[in-house]
């Protein structure tokens, strides 16, 4: 029997298959498409959360491999999805408290109207051409993530525009009239979203040679060998393990619930460093009244734990 595609390549060391996934098409049934995912996730032992919108779907999931093989193939038989691709790596535990399948306005929130990824966008560069292209000196290379993500990996050479979130960052090309001083522009993200709509709006803007990361940094580690990696750190993701190293491997990542900054082993040995109260990111911005209310959070986290349940803040 032939092994389910959702299976390849993947470490069998973690016992949770998570799956993130991505892709721009002219949706218009999207609200009417929300019930029948969710019951589907759920009936399958999925969780995690998935968007829907006008312009297609996104988001990352994590359960049985056969549920993450029920829901893929659930969407790729949507005339929509049918050329829906995905990434998928391993938890060593379930890192999603519940199934969230939500109607939003933009899959990726950029907050440019007419940014159509579908009608115009740039080119797509496999993680085994990426390292010359953005070693090539007559390419600026640009990370779209924002700046609590870049702060623990970060392609060599990359320029760091420090968003706090994605819709800073039309303002910051804007701005940034220097990006036109190289013929080629090379931008990556997580899974490949980001930067695929923003190649996008890079092209309305008049640049011409506009390239992105085809899968993004997840793509990247699980395809390149660390030996021959231009990524330094480890990335950022958006759920319970809070970072992966190459192989897809889970970093050594924690996360401030505080403020949802991922810190190091070393940051967690900080004064500033209260488990879900505070940390050297934060302590400084919030009051001792914050504190104080998130200090009662995690006494009733710890006090679920101990009875065996899930709290729903943790």
């Amino acid at each position: 029997m032939t092994e389910n595609p959702v299976l390849q390549t993947l470490d069998k060391s973690g016992s949770t298959c998570v799956a993130a996934l991505y892709h721009f098409a002219s949706f218009p049934r999207f609200a009417e498409f929300r019930e029948p995912l969710q019951a589907l996730c759920e009936a399958n032992g999925v969780k995690g959360t998935l968007l829907l919108a006008h312009e297609g779907i996104n988001g990352t999931i994590a359960g049985p491999d056969a549920g993450i093989a029920a829901v893929l193939a659930h969407l790729r038989a949507q005339p929509e999805f049918a050329a829906l691709e995905h990434k998928a790596s391993r938890a060593s535990k379930m890192p999603f408290l519940r199934m969230k399948v939500r109607l939003k306005k933009e899959i990726v929130t950029m907050g440019v109207e007419a940014i159509d990824p579908n009608k115009i966008v740039g080119t797509y560069v496999d993680p085994k051409d990426w390292n010359a292209l953005i070693s090539d000196p007559e390419t600026i290379v640009i990370d779209t993530r924002n700046d609590y993500e870049t702060a623990i990996g970060i392609f060599k050479g990359a320029v760091d525009p420090k968003t706090k979130t994605f819709r800073e960052f039309p303002d910051w090309v804007k701005n940034n009239t220097g990006l036109h001083n190289k013929p080629k522009i090379a931008m990556y993200c997580t899974g490949g979203i980001r930067c695929e709509k923003a190649t996008a709006f890079m092209k309305e803007q008049g640049f011409d040679e506009v390239y992105h990361l085809k899968g993004g940094i997840l793509k990247y580690l699980e395809e390149v060998p660390a030996e021959e990696s231009l990524w330094e750190g480890a990335c950022f993701v958006f759920d319970e393990r809070v970072s992966v190293e190459h192989g897809l491997k889970e970093g050594s990542h924690r996360l401030c619930h505080a403020c949802r900054n991922p810190i190091t082993a070393e940051e967690v040995t900080s004064p500033y460093y209260e488990e879900g109260v505070s940390c050297s990111h934060c302590y400084e911005t919030r009051t001792e009244a914050d504190r104080q209310r998130y200090r009662q959070r995690q006494q009733q986290i710890a006090l679920a734990k101990k009875r065996g349940q899930k709290h729903i803040g943790s």
